[in-house]
């Protein structure tokens, strides 16, 4: 017989996530006023030297708010409860964001083309990071479900439902609103919480490919996404430096000149305007400059351990939908960090995924931050399996020891 033991919360989780946001405010903090002057200098705004300090002081104690709140107040079960309602929700945000965008609508906020925001005053939010919390907690339920029921890999009561809504959430992302990047992310949580799910290989395998298939076709009937492949094959290459390479080249000059331990804190020449969004998607790159190798790799290690220490939650959890959701998180998380720091190192191109927890953003930081709270809830149950009465009699009569006891726990 499985029952939950309740134990004291993965505090490595608990203390990296804090740390990670911590560090993210400080190094806005040093920057954010050469992020106000390049704005002002180059659109004619108005930024205090504090704003985007202030954004982020903002961002974090709603995060910690979020991340607490899912970790102490709001049960894992009660969120379950009303999985669909909020995917329902998260897509009609997203719906409404597309509509408004085409109607010129002032609540929608638009950068370089691109509507992804709304805009209610001086509060901004992007529903497509509220999207990727009620997806992981939508598949958790949906696929735990199919499988209690024995329908996964069915066509009609399993493949006909999931393709409707993974196909309209990516369509509202990457095709409305144009954001590969959160793509990338949602395909992630997708193909992780399939992967185990328990459905056939062979299924498994030909949606990767037709997903691929997809992908390539959506980069190559977009002339900014080729352009950005371009840009990344002519850095690899070693051409002739154009506007196009100019991101990467410098993200990659920036964590060069911080060499081994970095040029301090304050001191970055990248960020005063030499390196596109400097607090947002290129900050591993002044992270770099700033603390240099030793700083990016203890980063990289922080990282890593939350992600490990997701895994070992993970396979504590007696409920398979809970595995499923940690499974979902870690693919969330796992997929936005590898991306950042390979566009950010040359590896692969430029995507437009911010590194999370560190970089500039509020919607973002909270839904990852509630996203991990509840992680961390789960992280206080562990499965083990207690021997019955009857259970000992039955293994005696077969040779068993009367004393054994087998234990599972994380």
């Amino acid at each position: 017989m499985i029952k939950n033991r309740k134990h004291k919360s993965d505090l490595v989780i608990l203390f990296a996530t804090l740390g990670l946001m911590a560090l993210g405010l400080i190094v806005i903090y040093a920057i954010g006023p050469r992020r106000a002057d390049v704005l002002n200098n180059t659109y004619g705004t108005d930024y205090d030297s504090n704003y985007f300090f202030f954004g982020q002081l903002r961002a974090v104690v709603l995060s910690v708010l979020a991340f607490f709140a899912a970790f102490k107040w709001i049960p894992y079960k009660y969120v379950k409860k009303y999985a669909k309602v909020l995917l329902i929700i998260s897509l009609a945000l997203c719906i409404a964001l597309w509509v408004l965008a085409e109607l010129g609508s002032g609540l929608a906020k638009c950068e370089l083309g691109e509507c992804r925001w709304f805009q209610l005053g001086p509060v901004s939010f992007q529903p497509a990071e509220f999207l990727k919390l009620a997806m992981v907690i939508y598949l958790a339920d949906f696929l735990a479900r199919k499988k209690e029921e024995g329908n996964i890999g069915k066509l009609r009561e399993f493949w006909l439902p999931l393709s409707i809504v993974c196909g309209l959430a990516l369509f509202l992302v990457v095709i409305a609103e144009g954001d590969l990047g959160t793509g990338v992310a949602l395909i992630s949580i997708i193909f992780g919480m399939l992967l185990v799910s328990g459905i056939p290989a062979r299924q498994y395998l030909i949606l990767s490919a037709l997903v691929l298939a997809v992908a390539v076709g959506a980069v190559a009937t977009s002339s900014h996404r080729m352009e950005r492949v371009d840009a990344w094959l002519a850095t690899m290459s070693g051409s002739e430096s154009s506007d196009s390479t100019y991101h990467i080249e410098n993200a990659i000059l920036a964590i060069g000149t911080g060499g081994f331990f970095g040029v301090g804190i304050g001191n970055s020449v990248q960020a005063t305007g030499y390196l596109p969004e400097s607090i947002n998607d290129s900050i591993f790159a002044i992270l770099g400059e700033t603390f240099g190798f030793v700083g990016l790799f203890l980063v990289i290690v922080v990282f890593a351990v939350i992600l490990l220490r997701m895994l070992k939650v993970a396979g504590g959890t007696a409920a398979f939908d809970e595995h499923l959701y940690i499974v979902g998180v870690f693919s969330w998380m796992f997929a936005q960090v590898v991306v950042n720091i390979m566009a950010m190192t040359g590896l692969v191109p430029v995507t437009g995924i911010t590194l999370p927890l560190l970089s500039y953003g509020g919607t973002s930081m909270i839904f990852l931050a509630y996203a991990l709270g509840l992680v961390l809830q789960l992280s206080c149950y562990t499965s083990r399996e207690v021997i019955t009465n009857e259970d000992i009699s039955s293994r005696g009569r077969l040779g068993g020891s009367h004393h054994s006891s087998r234990r599972r726990s994380s």
